[in-house]
């Protein structure tokens, strides 16, 4: 390729986005370059451009942000052979070792070596083309879109979660915070066959939202009757099997024990403010409750393009807004300060928007 130059996103400091001018990456050995179609804007992505740090990562340079990416391979680097220019791709952001004992055993989203675009320092693809190397590139069939490709990262999160829980079709699931990743966790539990699936957020736009999508009832935490009573009604005095958390709310974490059936199970992946929250210890070892952590996902893209393929779905209901990627920085201020109207905003470098 020809082309020396393209535009991208850098992010200089909190609240500082601007398009600029920088160099096309050139794909090494093992990778290849792609074009990308269409990035989503995550949460994180948010909250870097917001406060320029998340834990431990901390924006100390000017950085490239954006991980939920599809696209077209144009270049391929030497010994690439399961891709070639051409290909419509998904990628997975999170390249790991493929030598440490996670990676050995499965879990390669526990490598403690892994590079996963826009965590600082690593650049992420709000740009025209990003570098990846090539086996965490992924196919898609023609009957997927690009933005079903670029969405397979957050669905991965909630198909993660859902192998996490162990959930089968019999289970009765709730899913607490209905953000993108809470309204693509309710497409995975279908996925998995789950046919009864409840929603919770405080949030009115994003209860209906998830009702669009399909869920058999809606709950208010901030309502006057308790979330306990709320869920009595809405199964039945049934109860529920899973709690997916994927809010962060302190609260939601901790109520979670008190909303779950006994011998049931919960997933935490939302992330509190607070690393240390209350959990009533005694209720949860008297009802026998499974507990489990999600730390993004591993082994999911081939799943998720092989379900999804053969099926009808509503993942991209949860898009809201597109922009061109030199509009940007009115592109993360609307993810940022319009919450209740805005779930995933896409953006497209190649300024071809998706109506």
């Amino acid at each position: 390729m020809d082309k020396k130059t393209m535009k991208a996103a850098v992010l200089d400091r909190p609240l500082t986005i601007a398009v600029k001018e920088v160099p096309v990456p050139q794909p090494r050995q093992g990778e290849a370059l792609v074009q990308v179609h269409c990035i989503g804007i995550c949460g994180s992505d948010v909250h870097y451009y917001e406060h320029g740090r998340i834990g431990r990562y901390e924006v100390k340079q000017p950085i490239i942000l954006g991980h939920e990416l599809a696209g077209t391979v144009v270049q391929v680097g030497t010994d690439v052979t399961n891709v070639a220019a051409g290909d419509r791709v998904a990628v997975e952001p999170g390249v790991a070792c493929g030598r440490c004992e996670y990676c050995k055993g499965g879990r390669y989203n526990l490598c403690p070596d892994v590079v996963f675009m826009a965590t600082p320092p690593v650049d992420g693809a709000w740009a025209e083309y990003v570098a990846v190397r090539s086996d965490f590139l992924f196919k898609l069939p023609d009957s997927l879109s690009f933005e079903e490709g670029a969405l397979l990262e957050p669905l991965s999160v909630g198909i993660h979660a859902m192998a996490r829980g162990k959930a089968k079709p019999s289970d009765r699931v709730l899913v607490t915070g209905l953000g993108p990743i809470g309204l693509l966790a309710i497409e995975a539990a279908k996925l998995y066959g789950v046919n009864e699936i409840y929603g919770s957020d405080v949030l009115a736009g994003r209860r209906d939202m998830a009702v669009d999508m399909g869920v058999n009832g809606v709950l208010d935490p901030a309502a006057d009757l308790p979330v306990k009573e709320q869920l009595h009604q809405l199964t039945g005095g049934a109860g529920i099997d899973i709690i997916i958390e994927t809010s962060g709310s302190g609260r939601a974490i901790a109520d979670s024990i008190g909303l779950v059936k006994r011998g049931g199970r919960i997933v935490f992946v939302g992330l509190p403010a607070a690393d240390a929250i209350p959990i009533n210890i005694s209720a949860l070892v008297d009802a026998e409750l499974d507990v489990y952590g999600v730390f993004r996902y591993a082994n999911t893209y081939p799943m998720a393009i092989q379900a999804l393929s053969g099926r009808k779905n509503g993942v991209t209901k949860v898009i809201t807004h597109a922009f061109s990627l030199d509009e940007i920085e009115q592109a993360v201020e609307t993810a940022r300060t319009q919450k209740e109207t805005s779930t995933k905003i896409m953006i497209y470098p190649n300024g071809e928007i998706k109506p």
